[in-house]
Order: C-alpha cells, then structure tokens, then sequence
C-alpha cells in the first residue's frame, strides 16, 4: 500500500514502515581523532551553512579511536539530529586513511566532500565548490590548496621537496599543496573505493585514479581548539609511505647503488695494481680496508632496508586484513 509517500508493507510478523528516501545531494565525511571540543561546533556551522539550500545532505562522522570524550559527543549529536547525521566509532586507531575510506564507504550523496572536524576548514567553503562542479559538468573533483602556508619556513621546505621529489619519481603528478579537503563525485568516490589497499595514501590514490580536478586556493583559519595531530616525524613518514607506495624508484636506486659501487672496487682494484707493479709503491692497508668494508657494509644494508620495505608491505597486503574494524555505527536511517 502506497499513501501519503510512506511504502507500507505487511506480514505475519510485523508492520514495516519505510519513508521513500529522498536523493541525497550531497555527503560530508568529517574524520575526527581526539576532536571533543570540535565536533560540535563543527555541527553547528555545518548545520547553519546548508540550512535551507534546497538540497539533501548528510554528516558522516568516523571516530578514529579517539582517547577523549570524542564519541559521547557524536552519540549527543546524533541523539539531536534530525535525520542526517551518521557516526561510525572505530575499534581502535587505525589512522585518517582508514577513516577517509570508511566515510567514503558510507556515504551516499552525488558529491562527496572530505573535510576535517577542527574548523580550519569552514563548511561554508564546500557551497563554492559544489557550484564550480554544477556548473562545470567537465570536472569531477575539486581540490582545495593552500596558497599562502601558515606554517615554519623549514616545513614548507621540507613539503616541497617531498612534492618535487615524488614528482620526479612518479608516473603520476601531485599537485603541490592540494589537502585531503575536496569535493568528488560519485563516480570518483566508487573508483576510489574499488582500490580497497591496506596501506593508504589518499593524495595519491586522488591522482592515480585520474578524472578531471579543478584547483581551488583557500585559506586556512585557526583551529577552534587543541593542537594539531601531525608533527614532523608523523609527516616525514607518511611522505616515506607515499613515496613506497607509489613508485618502485628506491629499488632502481638500489640497483644503481650497487652498479656504481661494483664498478668504482674494479676501478679501484686495477688502480692498485698498477700502483704496485709499476710504480712499487706500498699500498696502504689497514686503513683502507676498514674503511671499505664500512662503506660497503652501510650500502648494503641500506639496499636490504630499502627491499625490506616494499617486502614488508606485501606480506600485510597478502593477510587481506580488513582497513579498519567498526566498534559501533549509529545510523540516521534506523530511526
């Protein structure tokens, strides 16, 4: 029986009552790790900035583990809401990777937007990018950059650098600056969840998968409150994992290392040689064996270490281990 735009359905057992769902336009995925004091003012300007746009649109919260009373917070928001907030609690850390996928994995808007919960990225941005691609039916994501880094002079030299070298070394282009903050279609958002890879590196996965992006500059504001997650060492190792993860360079330099080295001991060898045959001069011993062997030993390893990475990285894709395990999902739906 179809009345009033409710689908009621009958049987022996129960009476299902199942509103028609309305297409949904737009999903905002909002990874929050340790964001208790900034998952509700998140909600709110979220709230009052597409309060009544004219379209459907749904929160997608994914609590990384979080040690604070981050997740009371969510299940407050979600006991609040009308009908468009989702949270998914984490068993444990599993990282910002993970939470991208499994927000991405839940969403189901045409326009997926990824943005993070401490305010530096105002929701109020996400309408100008919507407008760019319902104008624009050629593009397909828009990215957000920094044009003007608030951040350490050593940093951003450190990030450039990373940005030439992967460039350098990699069969894709990354953009210099482009955040995880981006809007994408519904068609990027399946490709990119169809390369389910247990070590993530979105930046690059955004690349590889290609379609057309449109770059936009923002500007950062100050966070609403605590301090920042990422520091130097963090951000030196998710540079090493997006350059493993996405060009076999470092073991092609292996290679080299190893050819250059062959060839200067030959070189060397014939050099001495020539040295004691021709000229009898004594050829030093102690000293440069010692320092040979150092030399030699340090490439070594440092060409194991570099295979011992990618090697590493094989075995945990081969356990198929799930990206992330869900604690709890609170769902607008089941209301």
């Amino acid at each position: 029986i179809v009345a009033n735009n409710k689908i009621l359905c009958y049987n022996s057992e129960a009476v299902y009552v199942q509103f028609r769902r309305k297409k949904m336009k737009l999903s905002l995925v909002i990874p929050c790790y340790n964001e208790q004091d900034n998952v509700e003012l998140f909600y709110n300007a979220a709230t009052e900035a597409f309060k009544d746009k004219g379209f459907e649109y749904e929160l997608i919260f994914v609590n990384d583990g979080s040690r604070d009373q981050t997740m009371d917070k969510l299940r407050h928001i979600y006991d609040i809401a009308d009908e468009n907030v989702k949270v998914v609690g984490f068993s444990r850390n599993f990282g910002k990777e993970s939470a991208i996928y499994a927000g991405l994995k839940e969403s189901r808007g045409e326009m997926v937007c990824l943005i993070d919960a401490d305010m530096q990225q105002r929701p109020e941005l996400v309408l100008d990018m919507m407008k760019i691609l319902d104008n624009d039916p050629s593009y397909d994501a828009v990215a957000c950059y920094q044009k003007n880094r608030k951040e350490s002079k050593v940093l951003s030299a450190f990030k450039n650098a990373f940005y030439k070298t992967i460039n350098k070394v990699s069969e894709i282009e990354f953009k210099s600056g482009a955040s995880d903050f981006r809007l994408l279609r519904r068609c990027v958002v399946d490709a990119v969840l169809s390369m389910s890879e247990y070590h993530r590196f979105s930046k690059g996965i955004f690349s590889w998968v290609g379609f057309n992006t449109f770059y936009m500059p923002y500007v950062v504001e100050d966070r609403a409150s605590g301090t920042s997650k990422w520091n130097f060492g963090k951000l030196f190792k998710y540079a090493m994992d997006g350059i493993i993860a996405f060009t076999t360079m470092p073991l092609k330099i292996a290679t080299y290392i190893g050819l250059i080295s062959s060839a200067a001991s030959i070189i060397y060898m014939i050099v001495v040689i020539i040295q004691k045959l021709a000229f009898d001069i004594n050829i030093p011993g102690y000293a440069t064996i010692v320092v040979l062997i150092l030399l030699l030993g340090g490439l070594q390893l440092f060409c194991i270490g570099m295979v011992g990475e990618y090697l590493a990285r094989t075995y945990i894709e081969s356990k198929h281990r799930p990206i992330y395990i869900a604690r709890e999902v609170l769902d607008y739906e089941d209301k």
